[in-house]
């Protein structure tokens, strides 16, 4: 049985590869009023928002997932992802991607099926992180972990900054304690519909 993660198409598209550029400052977003335990923030939806990923490292292996459309509240991206924002934080159809409250150490578990039960984890909050598009501040990581058998765990490792939405996601296979690298996205590009968008230069 396969089993995946999701943080809309991005994970999705991750799941299926398996196979250094200039940094720049990027500057927080302007105060929403909005606390940091507001999940939304972390994670703009809104048709048309647009973020780049490069995969594996690799300038030559990009996805781009766009929110496309939005129905009774679900955003539905380009890469099959449907996401929305409730009381309790950020999910997909099956699972809590990001919930509050944003400290390091805040834990939850999805029963996505029968046989499937993932488990996630804040392991820093409030950290930088930095990728081609830029440093991002105050930014949540989050790790969710799915048992695939007896000797083998998905480990999925998402880095969300606020006003930004997801920079960083890296999974792996952990196997007799050892992780093995089995995808990397990182956030070359975005553009959302308020505008908001990297500096240029």
């Amino acid at each position: 049985m396969k089993r995946s993660f999701g943080v809309g198409g991005a994970v999705v598209l991750a799941a299926l590869v398996l196979g250094t550029g200039c940094s720049k400052n990027v500057e927080a977003p302007a105060d929403t009023g909005a606390s940091s335990d507001d999940v939304s923030v972390y994670y703009p939806l809104a048709v048309g928002n647009r973020w780049t990923y490069r995969i594996n490292g690799r300038d030559d292996k990009e996805v781009t997932v766009e929110i496309l459309k939005e129905e009774a509240g679900v955003f539905h991206d380009n890469q099959g992802g449907q996401l929305s924002h409730d009381g309790y934080g950020l999910r997909d159809p099956k699972r809590y991607l990001l919930r509050g409250p944003l400290k390091t150490g805040h834990a939850w578990t999805n029963v996505v099926s029968v046989s499937s039960t993932e488990r996630y984890r804040i392991v820093q909050a409030g950290e930088s992180c930095q990728t081609p598009a830029g440093t991002f501040p105050h930014c949540v990581q989050v790790e969710g972990r799915n048992r695939v058998d007896a000797k083998a765990t998905l480990v999925n490792t998402m880095t969300f900054a606020p006003g930004v939405g997801v920079v960083r996601i890296e999974m792996a296979v952990e196997t007799n304690g050892q992780l093995m690298p089995q995808t990397s996205l990182e956030l070359t590009a975005w553009q959302l519909r308020d505008g908001s968008a990297p500096p240029s230069g």
